[in-house]
């Protein structure tokens, strides 16, 4: 069992390498590609026989929603989703894509630094938001960002597991003038777990006191959002539940999760699937002692299933239906009132087909537009470009976000000059010209503490 594992490594580290290889002769290719389909029937990870040796001709966008003011704007305006990824195998291939952006080390956190702000909830509870700073080679620290620049809070995937893919994510938007922070649960990414529970998947109850808290130290930043993976759970809820009283501007979603029971019923490839049941486990194993009195730890630990763990820890009792009434993602869609995008693809191993998702949300609501893509896998979207490769879907919702604020400051004039600016599109609470503090201060110093600490 070592040495195939060992094997397993081996391949990967291959693989890797030839994703930095930007000129690889053609027969070297087309042999590795017959290798790794090997590779992927024996380590029973889905495949198609299609392999792509040059660019991906068949490789497209399509733009899925409600034909409104805003989505029309965006098409027009938004140019990276009108021009899909473009890329070579093994690039494009999905496997590789997850193994170099979600499972391989982060390495040196990609350039970039992070400073630590430790949030007190209502309940005891703790929950990180970790700010992005870059870190130039040699040199301190640089806090360029203005008082106004937009925040983007990034919500890791429901393990809270810091990927490759999430501090690239951090690296392009602090180039592009964003102040990205990543918001971490109880008991993720060192957060210390001070309460006998995890965060449930879809419940924003954290995430909800948290922008409040941006909002409310940076009155006069737009807030953005962006969810990877299994993260949307969180923000999908999170924005269902607030409705028109969310402090969001926009938000986006990379390879979201929409159906989370079926997500959890539906198994995962088994290379995947082990993965992440390891990372679980050594994550609860941490706080066994002290959550063995409220919990069957040792019996966590012998699932079996990344289901079997999340009814055993989450469910208060056995009712595995009834937890997914308060969890879906999308249980409160039709409550949702700031623009969303998604971004999908068609080939992502990692959630359900693409039949599967709610094309009838994207085209009967005006806040959900779906970016389809033939390539990309799950949280992905490599593209080729002159002197190295970079995110494509890093690009399209970064460039998404600058295009829904220029519609909307074009609307709130529109709307000044027709004396009607109170009625503005982004209602009283979402003004990006300027934001208030809604709650008063003697409330927050009740809701909030907080402590900074420099921990990476």
């Amino acid at each position: 069992m070592c040495g195939f594992f060992l094997l397993v490594l081996l391949l990967i580290a291959l693989t890797v390498f030839l994703l930095s290889w930007g000129k690889s002769h053609y027969f070297v290719v087309k042999g590795m590609s017959r290798v790794w389909i090997m590779t992927c029937w024996t380590l029973k990870l889905p495949h198609s026989a299609y392999m792509n040796t040059l660019i991906d001709k068949r490789s497209e966008v399509k733009m899925i929603c409600k034909p409104t003011a805003l989505a029309n704007y965006i098409k027009q305006h938004c140019e990276a989703l009108a021009h899909p990824p473009q890329a070579r195998w093994p690039r494009t291939d999905p496997h590789l894509q997850i193994l170099s952006n979600l499972i391989w080390p982060t390495g040196d956190d990609g350039g970039v630094i992070f400073t630590r702000d430790n949030l007190l909830l209502e309940d005891g509870g703790i929950v990180a938001l970790d700010w992005a700073v870059e870190h130039p080679p040699g040199g301190r620290a640089l806090g360029c960002h203005s008082i106004n620049s937009p925040i983007v809070i990034l919500i890791p995937n429901a393990l809270g597991k810091i990927t490759r893919h999430l501090l690239s994510l951090c690296h392009l938007a602090l180039q592009q003038g964003f102040y990205p922070v990543i918001f971490h649960r109880r008991g993720h990414a060192g957060c210390l777990l001070t309460t006998p529970r995890y965060q449930q998947f879809g419940d924003p109850t954290d995430l909800v006191q948290a922008v409040a808290y941006l909002q409310y130290r940076h009155p006069s930043s737009a807030l953005l959002a962006i969810s990877e993976g299994s993260g949307s759970g969180l923000l999908l809820s999170y924005l269902g539940e607030c409705g028109s009283s969310s402090y969001l501007v926009a938000a986006a979603c990379i390879s979201p999760v929409f159906h989370g029971q079926v997500w959890f019923e539906t198994p995962l490839p088994w290379l995947y699937h082990e993965a992440a049941l390891l990372y679980r486990k050594l994550q609860l194993s941490r706080y066994a002692t002290a959550l063995n009195s409220i919990m069957e730890v040792e019996k966590i630990l012998r699932c079996r299933s990344l289901k079997d763990m999340e009814e055993l820890i989450s469910c208060v009792k056995p009712d595995w239906a009834g937890y997914w009434d308060h969890n879906e993602p999308l249980r409160d869609a039709d409550e949702v009132a700031v623009p969303v995008l998604c971004v999908c693809s068609s080939d992502d191993p990692l959630v359900p087909a693409s039949s599967t998702l709610p094309m009838s949300l994207f085209q009967n609501s005006p806040y959900f537009l779906l970016a389809l893509t033939s390539s990309g896998s799950h949280c992905g979207f490599i593209q080729e470009k002159p002197g190295g490769t970079g995110c494509w879907s890093h690009e399209a919702v970064l460039e998404y976000f600058q295009v829904v604020g220029d519609f909307f400051k074009a609307e709130e004039k529109k709307c000044f000059m027709e004396g009607s600016v109170e009625r503005s599109v982004l209602g009283p609470q979402r003004q990006l010209s300027a934001h208030s503090g809604l709650f008063p201060f003697e409330e927050e110093q009740n809701t909030f503490t907080w402590n900074r600490s420099y921990t990476r």
